[in-house]
C-alpha cells in the first residue's frame, strides 16, 4: 500500500508515515507477545569529530596536530579515559566506561563512506540510504530492512523525530513523531472526538482514510503507554531534546508493542570554530550523548540483551585543528555499538595512523572500513534478516565484510 502522510497539530507538529490497513491493530497485538530484537540508531547530525571522542592518545601525531583542542593523555589532568593502552574516551563520555569495562561497548574508528564529498547534505543522505554517492535512491536502509521482512505493523519502526528522518523513509509502514504525549489531537474541550468525526466525514477517501488509521495509532500508544513514565534503575536522562527522545525510546520499547527499529539524532556536531578540547562545544555535546545513552541503557535493563545501540554521523572531522580553535569537514570517524550481542571491550577497525603520507587527501583520517559494513552486520547477525535480503537492504554492496561486532 502507497504510504501516506497526515501532519497533526498538538502544541508540536507530529508527523506520521503511514499506509497500514485497518486491522493493523490485531497485528500490533500479536506482534508483542514475542519480545523482538531492538536496533536503536543515532545520528550525531553535523559531523562529530570522532578523533576527539574516541582519542588515539599513543599516536604522537594526534598532538602535533591538534596543539590546543587535543585531548590529553590519560592520567594528566582532564585526560583521556583509556581503553585498552592506545585509545581513550574523550572524559566527558566517562559515564559509559562501565560498559566497556562489563564488554557491553564497542567501538569502530576509522569507518566512513567511501564517496569523499564534504557536503553534510550530501554525505547524510549517502549514509541514510546506505547507497554512497547514488542520489537517485528512494528509500532509507532501515525502512528497506523492514520490507525485507515484511514489516506487518508501523509500530515496528518509529523514529523520534519531528519529522521522518530519510533512512525510515519508504514503502514500509513506520511512524514519525516529537514524543508519545504530543502524538495527539484535541479540540477546543478537550475531546479529539469531533476532530476524529470531522476527518471520517470528509469527501476526500484518502485523507479520511489516512485520518482513521492515524487515530487508531495514537489510541493504540496511549493505551500502551498510559500514566507517567517513570525511567527504571535510577535512570537519569538529559534534560534535552537528545535526551528526552531517548526516554521516548526506552518508553515505547517496554510497552511491547512490536518495536523492532527506533531512531533518533543529536544535533550541534559542526565544531569549526572554538571546539573546546575537555571543555567546551564539543565536550558540551558528548557529555549529552553518554549521559543519555547511560541513561537508556540503564533504563532498558534486562531488554538490553537483545538491544544494539548504534551510533553515527556523516563524516569526522580534518586531522588537525583550524585558526579558529575548530575543526574542519573531514573524512574517517567513529562509531559506537553497546547492547548484549555486542562483542565489546575492544576498538575494531584498521588504524590507518595520522602523519601526513597515512592520512586521506593528507588532510584527514582515512577510512579503513566502509560503514555499510556495520549496517550489514547488524541486519543480519543481530535483527536476524537473511544474508539473501542484504542485496534489497544495501543494493549495489555486493560483498559486505565481517567485522565480528556482533556475536554470532
Amino acid at each position: 500500500m502507497t504510504s501516506r502522510r497526515v501532519f497533526i497539530k498538538s502544541g508540536a507538529a507530529a508527523m506520521l508515515s503511514l499506509g497500514f490497513a485497518p486491522g493493523f491493530l490485531t497485528r500490533a497485538a500479536a506482534a508483542a507477545d514475542a519480545r523482538k530484537r531492538l536496533l536503536i540508531a543515532v545520528f550525531q547530525r553535523g559531523a562529530l569529530d570522532g578523533l576527539n571522542m574516541l582519542v588515539p592518545f599513543g599516536e604522537a601525531e594526534y598532538y602535533r596536530l591538534r596543539p590546543s583542542i587535543g585531548i590529553a593523555q590519560p592520567g594528566r589532568d582532564n585526560g583521556a579515559v583509556d581503553l585498552d593502552g592506545f585509545f581513550g574516551f574523550h572524559p566527558r563520555m566517562a559515564p559509559l566506561k562501565p560498559l566497556w569495562d562489563t564488554g557491553m561497548l564497542a567501538a569502530l574508528h576509522a569507518c566512513g563512506s567511501p564517496d569523499t564529498t564534504r557536503s553534510h547534505f550530501d554525505a547524510q543522505d549517502y549514509m541514510e540510504s546506505a547507497t554512497p554517492g547514488v542520489k537517485s535512491t528512494r528509500d532509507g536502509w532501515l525502512n528497506r530492512y523492514l520490507q525485507a521482512t515484511n514489516s506487518t505493523t508501523p509500530l515496528q519502526g518509529v523514529a523520534v523525530t519531528r519529522q521522518t528522518p530519510r533512512t525510515m523513509q519508504g514503502r514500509a509502514r513506520t511512524l514519525s513523531f516529537a514524543g508519545v504525549d504530543e502524538f495527539a489531537v484535541r479540540d477546543a474541550a478537550g475531546s479529539g472526538r469531533a476532530i476524529e468525526d470531522s476527518y471520517a466525514r470528509t469527501a476526500d477517501s484518502l485523507l479520511g482514510a489516512s485520518a482513521r488509521e492515524a487515530f487508531e495509532a495514537m489510541d493504540v500508544l496511549q493505551k500502551a503507554t498510559a500514566g507517567s513514565y517513570q525511567p527504571a534503575n535510577g535512570a537519569d536522562y538529559p534534560r534535552t531534546p537528545f535526551g528526552r527522545a531517548l526516554q521516548e525510546i526506552a518508553r515505547i520499547a517496554k510497552a511491547d508493542v512490536g518495536l523492532e527499529v527506533a531512531f533518533a539524532e543529536s544535533t550541534g556536531w559542526d565544531t569549526h570554530v572554538n571546539q573546546g578540547s575537555d571543555n567546551g562545544q564539543l565536550a558540551g555535546r558528548l557529555d549529552d550523548l553518554a549521559r543519555g545513552l547511560d541513561a537508556l541503557t540503564r533504563d532498558l535493563g534486562d531488554r538490553m540483551a537483545e538491544t544494539v545501540i548504534l551510533t553515527m554521523s556523516e563524516f569526522g572531522r580534518a586531522a588537525a585543528e583550524n585558526g579558529n580553535g575548530g575543526t574542519d569537514h573531514g573524512h574517517g570517524n567513529a562509531m559506537i555499538l553497546i547492547g548484549g550481542p555486542v562483542k565489546g571491550g575492544r576498538v575494531y577497525g584498521k588504524w590507518p595512523g595520522l602523519r601526513p603520507e597515512q592520512r586521506f587527501e593528507a588532510r584527514d583520517l582515512a577510512v579503513t572500513t566502509d560503514f555499510r559494513d556495520v549496517f550489514a552486520e547488524i541486519v543480519t547477525a543481530h535483527l536476524g534478516a537473511p544474508p539473501s535480503a542484504l542485496p534489497k537492504i544495501i543494493p549495489g554492496y555486493a560483498a559486505p565484510r565481517p567485522l565480528g561486532i556482533i556475536k554470532g
